[in-house]
């Protein structure tokens, strides 16, 4: 074979290979969404709480592209089928300065969202993208449909008898995340669940809490082989990019949510919905 018939033979396989990656990337795997069943065993978890599961649904992000209300009812229908005890919900519920989003009132959001089901009930903290847009319409709007909504602050939640504490902190980015004042009226004792928008919160979370749920990253959006999560929006980098990560005998899980942030693309990492069973260690 001649060389240039080699080239234009090379050229074809390049161009075709990033007309597929284009695809999935932009077209395919942002439309999608998986359940991902995570069990963990934790240290000092009660035996009384033993398989409680939890549904994470995290960084919606309603109005990127393919995140309508039919998708968030979707989200929700899925959710249902697994029967979880409680569900948290780790900020983010509105697009905010993603290419070819649209606008979706939070109201909107929140009122399919009230359609998710529980033995306990629904608990929200909020993201940089609701305060970016506006966080007490959209703190507003949750509330308005029983959805707790916690900044700073924590709820106690009577489980077989026994007390667990769903502690909230406020988003990084745009608020202050008060970490002693949403554990001040805990018992020493109790399990603790914290939820933070922002995993980068994680190294200043004390022994006591049992576990440290978030979202955020959204896993990097891309995972190459070879390159890797090419952009993480963490001060750690990849550190508490995704999934569960044990750490100076703590405990952290970081859902790489639903929607898309600045660019609409996925690759690698699929939108998901987590359903976390909790067992003691």
């Amino acid at each position: 074979m001649k060389k240039s018939s080699l080239k234009n033979v090379i050229k074809t396989l390049l161009l075709l290979t990033f007309s597929i990656l284009f695809v999935i990337g932009f077209f395919i795997e942002p439309d999608e969404i998986v359940v991902h069943k995570v069990t963990l065993k934790l240290n000092n978890w009660d035996k009384k709480h033993d398989n409680l599961k939890i549904a994470v649904i995290s960084d919606i992000h309603a109005g990127a592209p393919f995140i309508n209300a039919d998708k968030i009812r979707k989200i929700v229908e899925l959710s249902n089928k697994e029967n979880p005890d409680l569900i948290l919900l780790p900020g983010d519920f509105v697009s905010n300065g993603v290419i070819g989003e649209t606008f979706v009132k939070p109201d909107l959001v929140a009122g399919i969202l009230s359609k998710l089901k529980s033995k306990y009930g629904i608990i929200a903290v909020l993201g940089n993208n609701d305060w970016g847009y506006n966080g007490k319409k959209v703190t507003l709007a949750l509330e308005n449909k029983n959805i707790t909504v916690l900044e700073n602050n924590a709820k106690e939640l009577i489980i077989n008898g026994k007390p667990l504490w769903i502690a909230g902190v406020a988003d990084l980015i745009k608020r202050f995340p008060d970490i002693d004042k949403a554990l001040s009226k805990i018992n020493g004792k109790s399990p603790i669940l914290l939820l933070s928008h922002n995993p980068d919160v994680f190294p200043f979370i004390p022994d006591r809490v049992n576990l440290t749920i978030a979202g955020h990253t959204h896993g990097g959006q891309v995972d190459l082989p070879f390159a890797g999560r090419l952009i993480v929006p963490s001060g750690f980098g990849e550190r508490y990019a995704f999934g569960h990560i044990h750490e100076n005998n703590k405990d952290l899980y970081v859902s790489t949510g639903i929607g898309t942030s600045m660019i609409p693309v996925r690759f690698g990492v699929l939108p998901e919905i987590v359903i976390l069973t909790i067992k003691s260690n």
